[in-house]
């Protein structure tokens, strides 16, 4: 599959595209679209082995809903059949059937890019025209996982930019952005950060209880904040995303779809560069300073092309049971930057 996505970038090498008047090549941009494809592919391929081997996939896997961060690598994957599969054990049992994120997978045929793309939907977008390079199924309702939390941070940039909040100010835990659960820091009742230390929370370790916590100090409850979440992305021409919370987590109508979560990407690193700063850390520490004393908390950037690919800058990921690994990448060499989608 490695092999395949080095393939599918040569046909991108004559490529060019047009940013302020220039004509550019971006032969770096299909490497880093063919990276992509590779990590996609590399899912589903361990998620098929998982299951041909007895184990549950979900256990190896960086989910809001379980808290891991770690994915373990399949050492042997020569008796893997990737190349037709039907991934019926990302299909809980005992649990309705859920036509949002039910996927069979089947051997991929060529699409009119040459490409042949085993995730659901993807979109490839040029960062300062909002230029479509490739696009799957772009506007295929799916569920988001985590890179909800694009929406949630691009809030918290434009109230920090309106004056009514600031980086130094004091956020206090309540008792229910504590209960989130799930990929957190593990926040406690009453416990006290800065708004610049829930954003790092947020932007590298994908924290539920962090944004709750934000979306509670910035509108006074989670509900507000969501209604203002929805409220941003119709004015954005999101037209087919709803949010139901402010952090990805499994919900009944919560659902976007690759080409929105590429519109709220681009508006987020336009609009507010600053996001990359946090994006972009590979690992750090905050400080609980609880009623059980001080102690350091680890934070390891959930996005490992952080890590992998010299030219990633962000964004976020996202995984759950239902909505499956998800990603917002963002990349930028020279003056061409570019926005990867792939749920």
């Amino acid at each position: 599959n490695y092999a395949s996505g080095l393939i599918y970038a040569e046909g991108f090498l004559e490529g060019t595209i047009s940013v302020n008047g220039k004509r550019k090549k971006y032969i770096w941009a299909a490497a880093f679209f063919a990276v992509m494809f590779c990590l996609n592919s590399f899912t589903f391929m361990k998620r098929s082995v998982f299951a041909s081997e007895g184990e549950d996939p979900s256990m190896f896997a960086e989910t809001e809903e379980e808290g891991s961060e770690e994915m373990v690598p399949v050492t042997d994957q020569s008796s893997s059949p990737i190349e037709e599969q039907v991934s019926i054990t990302d299909i809980e049992e005992g649990v309705p059937s859920d036509p949002v994120s039910e996927q069979i997978v089947v051997k991929a045929q060529p699409d009119a890019y040459g490409l042949t793309l085993s995730a659901p939907s993807a979109i490839l977008m040029e960062a300062s025209t909002g230029t479509v390079i490739y696009e799957k199924k772009p506007d295929e309702i799916l569920r988001p996982a985590s890179i909800t939390k694009i929406m949630t941070l691009l809030l918290i940039f434009d109230v920090l930019e309106g004056g009514k909040i600031s980086y130094g100010d004091a956020v206090t835990v309540s008792e229910f952005a504590a209960s989130m659960g799930g990929s957190q820091v593990f926040l406690e009742p009453g416990e006290v950060q800065s708004v610049d230390t829930m954003i790092k929370c947020i932007a590298v370790s994908s924290a539920n209880d962090a944004c709750v916590a934000m979306a509670e100090h910035i509108y006074g409850s989670e509900e507000e904040f969501v209604r203002q979440m929805n409220k941003r992305a119709k004015g954005l021409g999101m037209n087919n995303t709803t949010f139901v919370n402010c952090n990805g987590l499994d919900a009944e109508g919560h659902v976007t779809t690759a080409r929105d979560v590429a519109i709220m990407s681009r508006e987020l690193i336009n609009k507010y560069p600053k996001v990359h700063e946090y994006s972009q850390i590979w690992m750090d520490t905050i400080t609980h300073t609880t009623a059980k004393g001080t102690s350091e908390f680890g934070l390891t950037n959930t996005n490992k092309l952080i890590k992998q690919y010299p030219y990633a800058t962000g964004l976020k990921t996202g995984s759950t049971s239902l909505a499956k690994f998800c990603v917002s990448a963002t990349a930028k060499k020279d003056d061409l930057e570019l926005i990867a989608v792939i749920m």
